[in-house]
């Protein structure tokens, strides 16, 4: 039986909600309306079509954990714009920095100090010593991967089922039945992933070593602990049997810290003392002026200067005209300095702490056969009892009917989960009072799913 089926009352429920959504957001439903006229979908960026009442809210201004919709209404922000405002909306200084830089110039093809202070502090966050700059984390993968293939001379890279990288091609695969396909939902894929891809279930270092063991593979690109089909975590000695499987088979091993991010300040990289041989971050760390970053080894650097000539250092597809843009960077520099701080992720794990509490005293109260997990100041619930190990399990515990009726429930309610998976992130602005509002929202649907109907 389906969770779903489980629910007898949800049907009714979510048909309620749907109704309180419409009637309570006149303005949006008129904007949404007119909106179709110009923009494909009805929307500035095509995933927006999928929001639970039907039509996405339309905001008018963010501070902090809250943001203010056109209707009126004043939200808890816990999607934050998925890791990209993970800083709070406009933190004081980051504002200051862009509006000081903003006077001075935006973009100049040309270096400013600030891109020293900023690299610096990545190679003292994540222990990598050389580093360099793009627009989002998609790009910084696509130049890590590119880079990758230049110094080994191969050309496949190794990815993990469900895993998420931004928008880079090779990484929308996934495999069944032991065969590289394309994910499904996949659009306009340039070549069939099995030609670029090698996939693999996380924490199944038999299929990896396996894999790495024909040698034809640049990279493994990683995210240290699978985060957009729910969060899983390596199993103990998972990571240190990844790096010596690397190792042993010449393959460079790429580490996307842009989600995880959420596990301190030196990402889980500097929290769990791994050694990637280059880096990817990006959304947060501009305090969402778009920005990222991919750091080097000394080994690796040494190998992609050695693989780049001169003259060809504008034309190896590497880099982008308003990437190292000085306003980016001094964005960095600020939010780098002075929001994400050691003392910020210290109440923002605690925070989390409290959240990942309020959730599963919900579960354990209504005898629900769900979980939350959490890693740092990220934190998600799934509708499976147990924690998943792979990416495959993970997506087999989805649940589009609640999934969607969580987040219209709590939308109502003046919360802003983030979209597509019921995750949460802290900011340094979130407050003990918006943790407790969850709570009791989350306590209220479960209530309301489990009675008697």
């Amino acid at each position: 039986m389906s969770e779903t089926a489980a629910f007898p009352a949800l049907e009714k429920l979510m048909q309620r909600e749907l109704e309180r959504f419409r009637e309570e957001h006149p303005r949006s439903a008129e904007l949404s309306e007119r909106a179709k006229r110009s923009l494909l979908g009805g929307v500035p960026m095509h995933w927006m079509v999928r929001w639970a009442g039907g039509f996405p809210v339309f905001a008018t201004d963010a501070e902090g954990a809250r943001f203010r919709d056109v209707d009126g209404h004043e939200y808890v922000d816990f999607c934050l714009g998925d890791t990209g405002a993970m800083t709070g909306h406009s933190p004081p200084a980051t504002v200051r920095a862009v509006k000081e830089q903003v006077d001075r110039g935006i973009t100049l093809m040309l270096p400013s100090e600030d891109a020293l202070w900023v690299g610096e502090e990545l190679a003292r966050r994540f222990g990598l010593p050389y580093w360099q700059f793009a627009l989002t984390a998609t790009d910084a993968n696509r130049f890590a991967i590119r880079l990758a293939r230049a110094v080994t001379g191969r050309r496949k890279i190794l990815v993990f089922n469900w895993c998420y990288h931004g928008t880079v091609d090779e990484t929308f695969a996934t495999v069944v039945d032991g065969q590289v396909r394309e994910r499904e939902g996949t659009l306009g894929a340039p070549v069939a992933p099995a030609e670029t891809t090698r996939v693999v279930e996380f924490n199944d270092v038999e299929a990896l070593e396996r894999e790495l063991g024909e040698e034809d593979v640049a990279c493994v690109l990683a995210e240290p602990a699978l985060t957009n089909i729910g969060i899983v975590l390596p199993q103990p000695g998972y990571h240190e049997a990844l790096r010596d499987a690397t190792r042993r088979t010449g393959t460079l091993l790429i580490i996307d810290e842009t989600h995880t991010i959420c596990s301190g300040p030196g990402g889980y990289t500097a929290a769990n003392g791994l050694e990637p041989d280059l880096l990817t971050i990006g959304k947060p760390i501009a305090g969402g002026i778009p920005a990222a970053a991919y750091g080097f080894s000394e080994d690796v650097a040494g190998r992609v200067d050695a693989a780049i000539p001169e003259r060809e250092a504008d034309v190896g597809g590497i880099g982008g005209t308003l990437a190292a843009n000085v306003l980016s960077l001094a964005a960095m520099r600020a939010t780098l300095g002075e929001v994400l701080t050691d003392e910020a992720f210290t109440r923002m794990v605690a925070l989390c702490e409290r959240f990942e509490a309020g959730v599963q005293r919900a579960i354990d109260d209504h005898s629900l056969p769900w979980h939350v997990v959490r890693l740092g100041c990220r934190v998600e619930y799934l509708f499976r009892p147990e924690p998943a190990l792979t990416g495959a399990e993970a997506a087999a515990g989805g649940d589009e009917a609640l999934d969607r009726f969580i987040h219209l429930y709590a939308l109502n309610r003046g919360i802003l989960l983030t979209p597509f998976h019921n995750m949460a992130l802290m900011s340094p602005a979130t407050v003990e009072a918006d943790v407790d509002r969850h709570t009791e929202v989350f306590d209220a649907a479960a209530r309301e799913l489990t009675a008697k109907v």
